[in-house]
């Protein structure tokens, strides 16, 4: 037997955008609308695998460095899961009626990929936000989370598609430390710290290195996505099909909390990433999904802004 409450709940609108702000019931919807309500970020959800690299100067409290920090440098192993917040998430307007957010959740583990041992975990989420008249914007991608270093941040962007028939560009990510505040450096300008050139023996250097981690991918680590799409295409005879990039950084909305720690020895204000959703063809004409990712961090300390870059090549397994 249907009670009153539940009689009211039925007769709500199909579509949970519609609904009153006095909804107490929100269901999921069936996959295909939820997949549409998710737009830009409707191939996520699974469990993705692969590997990348990672580039990070770190403080070196010792005094026997004579730049006051360690370059370290990893090749990685690294594990993303996406799970789907089935159910709209409801954002009440004061100056504009609410809206409807949809998104995933996320876990993404990273481990060294030559010792196996862990460097990195980061739940999250992503966010498909709807255009909105306060503020006026358009529809937009967020990402979220939080870093056991005592991190968290949130990042804001957009969206881009396209169809290729042709290996797409790539730019540079920059490695060269600069003076905080300021602009980082052209692509290919000469970085002037030894560390960061493997032709100078330095003891402020990941050693030894996997033969993957060359002076070409230091100098640029997307060269490393570069590579793998090149790879892909010219030697295995796979055809990229389709890229929906997800572009997202604080620079225009969102920000990095740290803990104090964080704030006095190594300061982490910004980071902007770029997530590819890549459609591929094998050789066989089999589809499969990759996704593909740089981002850069800055951690500011001795005056300068040193890029923490990581990249990656990742498969959607199940």
């Amino acid at each position: 037997m249907i009670n009153d409450s539940q009689s009211i709940l039925l007769d709500k609108p199909q579509d949970p955008a519609e609904w009153s702000a006095g909804t107490t019931l929100r269901g999921v919807a069936p996959q295909l609308a939820t997949a549409d309500r998710l737009g830009a970020l409707k191939d996520l959800p699974g469990f993705w695998e692969g590997t990348g690299f990672s580039l990070i100067a770190r403080p070196d409290f010792s005094g026997n460095s004579p730049n006051g920090f360690f370059l370290e440098l990893n090749e990685l192993r690294e594990t993303i899961e996406f799970t789907t917040i089935g159910s709209p998430v409801f954002n009440r307007g004061s100056l504009q009626d609410d809206i409807a957010i949809f998104g995933v959740t996320y876990l993404h583990r990273v481990t060294d990929g030559v010792t196996g041992g862990a460097l990195h975990i980061e739940p999250g989420m992503w966010l498909n936000i709807p255009a909105t008249t306060e503020p006026k914007a358009d529809a937009s991608v967020a990402r979220l989370a939080t870093i056991p270093h005592g991190n968290a941040f949130t990042t804001v962007g957009f969206v881009q598609h396209a169809e290729f028939d042709r290996l797409p560009d790539i730019p540079p990510a920059n490695t060269v430390p600069f003076d905080v505040g300021g602009q980082p450096p052209a692509p290919g300008t000469k970085n002037p710290y030894p560390e960061y050139d493997l032709g100078t023996p330095s003891a402020f250097r990941s050693s030894p290195l996997p033969a993957s981690i060359t002076q070409a991918i230091i100098d640029d680590p997307n060269q490393m996505l570069r590579d793998t799409l090149t790879r892909q295409v010219d030697e295995q005879g796979m055809t990229l099909k389709t890229i929906t990039r997800l572009i997202t950084s604080t620079a225009s909305a969102g920000g990095i909390e740290n803990i104090p720690f964080i704030t006095s020895n190594a300061d982490t204000l910004s980071l902007e990433s770029v997530f590819a959703i890549e459609l591929v063809a094998d050789a066989s004409g089999t589809e499969f999904l990759q996704l593909q990712y740089s981002q850069t961090a800055l951690l500011n300390f001795r005056g300068k802004s040193f890029p923490h870059v990581t990249v990656g090549t990742l498969i959607k397994a199940f």
